[in-house]
């Protein structure tokens, strides 16, 4: 079994549906309407939910930053790369261009975390974390996502390399984000299907991940410093692309609903081949 700690995550995780959930302490000094709100759904869901005093939280937290609720959950299920090689369907059937994002030895459960959340708000279909030399999802992590990690579809491979090449062949763009990359990343098209890899904190991609990759993309830097932390970096790139996509998205004045998704569909298939 594992924790899961704070009133974000643990509310997602509810929510998810993903995790199976053995029980809740809440602090019995905590009183107010968001705890009550978290314990009537935790109850409706069936969840057993028991009252400790906050210093008994702490000790089953590890971390004196658990809000006042602890959750002793199973372990969340990673998925197959293979999951990841098509983009779930809308609910008409429509399979928009696919965005992943695979992290290279992200090892920071903070920065971890921070990517998973700027994910989800980005619209990512799914995450690619390496087993070794890489932060786990941890309880700082999934606290950090606030709650985030609990609703992406996460694959944990062995070799990043390979999983990237799997990707190449389901006809995914691998585009690196490096400081030495040659084209800005605001003049890159993302509408179509494409794979977005970050590196380590402060060493960036390994060399056969660098190889690996189609495009390398940079963030010009007015300052200094030569580059945005991994988590930073990651949010302006992947904003960029939720922008590009959404634009595309929006049917032109006078065109159908299905004129457009076609002509989409066209552009996508075309950029990823």
């Amino acid at each position: 079994m594992e924790i899961l700690y704070g009133v974000h995550p643990v509310e997602e995780a509810l929510r998810a549906g993903r995790r199976r959930f053995d029980h809740v302490v809440v602090a019995r000094e905590r009183q107010d309407a968001r705890l009550e709100k978290l314990v009537s759904e935790c109850r409706q869901a069936g969840v057993r939910v028991r009252q400790e005093s906050r210093e008994q939280l702490t000790q089953f937290a590890g971390t004196a930053a658990h809000q006042g609720v602890v959750a002793v959950v199973r372990p969340q299920e990673f998925l197959a790369i293979e999951d990841l090689f098509q983009a779930p369907a809308t609910v008409d059937g429509f399979r928009p261009a696919r965005l992943i994002l695979a992290l290279d030895g992200v090892e920071d459960p903070q920065n971890l975390g921070a990517l998973l959340r700027v994910a989800d708000g980005a619209g990512v279909d799914g995450i690619v974390l390496t087993e070794r030399r890489s932060a786990p999802l941890s309880p700082v992590a999934v606290k950090a996502s606030a709650g985030a990690a609990e609703h992406l579809r996460i694959a944990r491979v062995v070799n990043l390399v390979r999983a990237l090449e799997d990707l190449k062949k389901q006809n995914l763009w691998i585009i690196g984000l490096d400081e030495r990359g040659a084209t800005d990343y605001d003049q890159f098209d993302f509408t179509g299907d494409c794979v977005l890899v970050l590196g380590r904190e402060g060493a960036g991609l390994h060399d056969l991940v660098r190889k690996t990759c189609d495009h390398l993309l940079r963030i010009p830097m007015a300052g200094g410093v030569s580059s945005l932390n991994v988590s930073a970096a990651g949010a302006v790139v992947l904003y960029e692309a939720f922008r590009q996509r959404r634009a595309a998205a929006e049917p032109r004045p006078g065109a159908s609903v299905k004129a457009a998704a076609a002509s989409k569909a066209l552009k996508q298939k075309g950029l990823g081949s």
